[in-house]
């Protein structure tokens, strides 16, 4: 799974030229917290590392209506705005102030600009006010984005520090959808750098937190989005997904994520390492967290409704379809407890049995499914990933000199790391990739399973820096199947979820992930979410059947 890595992009003394840049951007960004926001010195923990749960103290803070806002779904706040029952600046009000009091608790943002979205706010009710009418799908609803997307006028980096200075001068196209749609715009998030960790550390920002346990990672690469989600500071964010970005933040941070089947949503001006270059063996996507199903699906409707396909040649001309909710009988499950190759830990086993026993005594049908090939398709994901022998993602990081995460060494020694491949074995690699799709597809029809359930990552929440194996994630990814994380209302509970000492690793990359979760304590109030895979191109019936799903295993 990994190979040959040589670390020749850093240079301390060309990225000390760059480090007043830094200061200066995070000068900008500590600007942006209003002082009306900032939370009282003696609601900020002063240690972080400990582990604190943060996601009390908003209420602390908020008022009645704030909170009453905020606490409020995405589909039920555009119902009141379009009956003038809320106007757009008050819903925006109440999530700015709740967005940057999460930013202050978990360091979740790279840009932070309230005042522009007040603007915007009060522009969107002039209309309102004018013709009794909404814009769009989202009206007034206040969107987060994590921060590669081109945003017109803003600088874009991806985390990069030798981008620090690129002002994109157009809008990302999935971005231009949503601000057609309504939605208010104040807030850009965080991600790690090279965009290809589980984890959050870039050297523009530092290190995102976990707002359930600040010494747990939130995941990644949408690392903010994650956060800023379960702080509730947006009505639901934009996020990437190209081995497990959007879903791993999701699960440790205990909301909901989808990763769409490729070519949904539009990648068309979205700011990457690979600038004109592109990479389609495994493919990146971008899709929403959000706080429920419904505002998942709310979410695709609107950024489809429009028809994303005219403005980027690349998007299939898929509308988005209506569908019901499926009763529990109509469904059957296949539950995966070990993928063959790393054997999830024991809150993540405890999750699956919980969640089995809920579903059959729902009339859920549920069968175990039976891994195939998935060491041979992740390492073949993983080949994909640097297929170029590295050459964007070095080209990126030595324009500043800037040092390397330790999880950026693992990221660029993936797959053939700074070998790279032949197009003779590219070609090769994407052969086993199709074959993979059919070989699902077929499982899947043989025994008459509409989804498959699994975990998202073999544990919980980990330590910051330490996640290599992607498996239950980038597995999807390669084979483009559509997932979605949801939580089970478990959290990590020392007394149940007790490592077994007896197990024995089957390889190595069993051996070193099991490693990281040694002391059940560490993960206090870690969620715990699973992940739901579907059908290439059915995320309707995704959402609809994880609806069902998620509520019958969270109901106690």
């Amino acid at each position: 799974m990994f190979g040959p890595f040589v670390n020749d992009t850093e240079d301390p003394k060309k990225f000390a030229v760059w480090e007043p840049k830094v200061k200066v951007y995070r000068e900008a960004l500590a600007a942006g917290i209003k002082d009306e926001y900032k939370l009282p010195q003696e609601l900020i923990p002063k240690d972080f590392d400990v582990g604190v749960d943060v996601t009390g103290i908003p209420a602390k803070v908020l008022t009645e209506s704030e909170l009453a806002i905020t606490e409020s779904s995405g589909c039920d706040l555009v119902v009141k705005i379009a009956a003038g029952e809320l106007s757009a600046v008050e819903v925006f009000k109440a999530f700015a102030k709740r967005a940057t009091i999460a930013h202050q608790l978990t360091n979740c943002a790279m840009q932070i600009f309230v005042d522009e979205g007040l603007m915007r706010a009060k522009e969107l009710d002039a209309y309102y006010a004018k013709t009794g009418k909404t814009v769009g799908p989202l009206h007034g609803l206040p969107v987060s984005l994590k921060e590669h997307y081109n945003y017109k006028g803003k600088i874009t980096h991806s985390g990069y520090v030798g981008y620090i200075d690129n002002v994109t001068e157009n809008w990302s196209v999935a971005v231009e959808v949503l601000k057609e749609a309504g939605a208010v715009f104040y807030i850009r998030t965080t991600e790690p750098q090279s965009l290809m960790h589980l984890c959050s550390y870039n050297n523009i920002t530092g290190a995102c937190r976990n707002p359930w346990n600040t010494s747990l990672t939130p995941g990644g690469s949408s690392s903010g989005e994650g956060a800023l989600a379960a702080m509730k500071g947006s009505v639901f964010g934009l996020g990437s997904d190209i081995g497990g970005s959007i879903r791993c933040p999701a699960a440790f941070c205990g909301v909901w994520g989808l990763r769409p089947t490729q070519k949904r949503l539009s990648m068309h001006n979205v700011t990457s390492c690979c600038g004109s270059k592109v990479q389609e063996s495994v493919a990146c996507v971008l899709g929403p967290l959000a706080r429920s199903a419904e505002d998942l699906d709310l979410f695709m409707k609107a950024s489809i409704v429009s028809e994303p396909w005219k403005k980027d040649a690349c998007i299939i001309p898929l509308p988005w379809r209506t569908e019901s909710v499926p009763s529990p009988k109509e469904l059957t499950i296949a539950v995966c407890y070990d993928d063959g190759v790393v054997k999830p830990t024991a809150p993540i086993i405890r999750a699956l049995k919980h969640a089995v026993s809920k579903l059959e005594a729902s009339g859920v049908k549920v069968v175990e499914w039976k891994p195939i090939a998935v060491q041979k398709l992740v390492e073949t994901c993983s080949a994909m990933y640097n297929a170029d022998g590295n050459s964007s993602q070095k080209l990126a990081l030595a324009a500043s000199g800037e040092p390397l995460a330790p999880l950026t060494h693992v990221a660029l020694s993936f797959g053939c790391g700074d070998d790279g491949v032949s197009v003779e074995k590219n070609q090769e690699l994407n052969g086993i990739r199709d074959q993979g799709r059919q070989d699902y597809l077929s499982a899947m029809d043989a025994q008459g399973i509409d989804y498959i359930l699994c975990p998202t990552y073999v544990s919980v929440a980990a330590k910051p820096d330490v996640i290599k194996y992607w498996g239950y994630t980038n597995l999807w990814n390669i084979l483009d199947y559509p997932s979605v994380i949801f939580p089970t209302g478990l959290k990590v509970n020392p007394d149940l979820d007790v490592v077994d000492k007896s197990y024995k690793p089957r390889n190595e990359y069993e051996a070193y992930e099991h490693f990281l979760y040694t002391d059940p304590k560490d993960f206090i109030n870690a969620p715990i979410n699973l992940q739901l895979t579907g059908r290439r191109y059915f995320e309707e019936k995704l959402i609809k059947a994880s609806q069902v799903i998620g509520e019958i295993i969270a109901q106690k």
